[in-house]
């Protein structure tokens, strides 16, 4: 499928193809990196098993085995006197908001030399399809299925004001070395600051589309490689999602015409995993207000009460869902588990409110229905 020129105009894009459209069907190369849920493995920052090269997206983002509703492992990396989280990020796929929230405590810009530092490779799997591509705004990470096994990517996202759209969608064809033609509501961002935007840039290293890019169906929407690898994991663009050039370069040869793209927004993710009961929970940013943990409360307590209802039997730990709200750092936590056998009661106890806020310090609280999932 090769074409010489398109033009693509929308909401955060118009781009000439320059080049040849990239779209093979390309057989996956599998890595065998099936985890233990909860289990961690130790490396140095710069070695090769997490592609410190930065060229290698088969180590830079492993295939991991498809294992209920739990997928991958968390890691620690052993940090060098030179490194930030910036550099690790780009140079081991992750986001930098990602290895902040994981690392609390730790100066993203002065980590020093030695340190152990969690690489947050343990996932909830969104609830969704499992095919093809999965972008959860919440979490800024791009999920791939593929061959049985699923592969995930931190990506750049839309800001409040120019948010990415929650959409049913297709990839339509791939690029290598994309021209940008800005619209004019980016332009006339430009003008009001002052700034001379041209209505080309022409592709190389100051172009905002990267090296490479996927053409969605969604007009004006793509999926591309950034002159910024900074903003990659945050929210940060026009509204299209950004990778960094080194997975985006591979990426693109991989992904078939027509691959569904699902974009969904959910911070709070349950799961089963071999009987277990997990949930990861994700604030927006490095802040967490008050208003931010109450309305992630109501929404695991709406959730769970949902996923108890549905799944039978499980006995799921308070505390532990608490840590998960109160820190919201995007770890998968374990919060119960399936239980083969209840002690009979003469009468069950009465479950405590689930109420963001409410009796979660003993408080005396106000009658309301009750939370099933205690």
């Amino acid at each position: 499928m090769a074409i010489s020129r398109v033009l693509t105009a929308g909401l955060t894009a118009s781009l000439l193809l320059a080049g040849t459209a990239l779209m093979p069907a390309m057989a996956a190369e599998r890595a065998a990196e099936g985890s233990q849920a909860g289990q961690g493995s130790v490396v140095r920052a710069d070695e090769s098993e997490t592609g410190a090269s930065g060229k290698d997206s088969r180590a830079r983002s492993p295939v991991w085995a498809l294992k209920g509703d739990l997928a991958g492992n968390l890691q620690v990396v052993t940090t060098r006197y030179e490194d930030t989280f910036a550099e690790l990020g780009n140079r081991l796929s992750l986001g930098y908001l990602e290895l902040v929230k994981a690392n609390p405590g730790v100066d993203p810009w002065l980590p020093g030399d030695g340190n152990r530092i969690t690489l947050p490779r343990q996932y909830v799997l969104p609830e969704s399809r499992r095919e093809g591509i999965v972008i959860n705004l919440a979490e800024y990470r791009l999920y791939y299925f593929r061959d049985g096994g699923v592969q995930v990517f931190p990506v750049g996202v839309g800001t409040e004001e120019n948010p990415s759209p929650i959409t049913d969608a297709k990839v339509t064809m791939g690029l290598e070395s994309p021209a940008w033609y800005p619209p004019a509501s980016i332009r006339a961002e430009f003008d009001a600051r002052g700034e001379y935007l041209p209505r080309m840039i022409p592709p190389g290293p100051e172009n905002p589309l990267g090296t490479h890019a996927l053409v969605l169906s969604e007009e004006g929407y793509l999926i591309h490689g950034t002159n910024k690898g900074f903003g990659v994991g945050m929210q940060v663009s026009h509204g299209c999602f950004r990778m960094y050039n080194q997975d985006i370069s591979r990426f693109v040869h991989e992904v078939a015409k027509g691959t569904p793209v699902q974009v969904v927004h959910q911070p709070v993710k349950i799961g089963m995993h071999e009987g277990e009961v997990w949930l990861e929970v994700h604030r927006a940013k490095e802040e967490y207000p008050s208003e931010e943990k109450e309305r992630l409360w109501e929404q695991v307590s709406e959730q769970l009460a949902r996923f108890t209802d549905s799944v039978k039997g499980l006995e799921i730990q308070r505390q532990a869902v608490e840590m998960a709200v109160d820190q919201a750092d995007g770890i998968p936590r374990r919060i119960g588990e399936k239980v083969t056998q209840v002690a009979s009661r003469t009468e069950p106890a009465k479950p405590e409110s689930a109420t963001p806020g409410v009796n979660r310090s003993g408080a005396t609280q106000t009658e309301s229905a009750p939370q099933q999932w205690f």
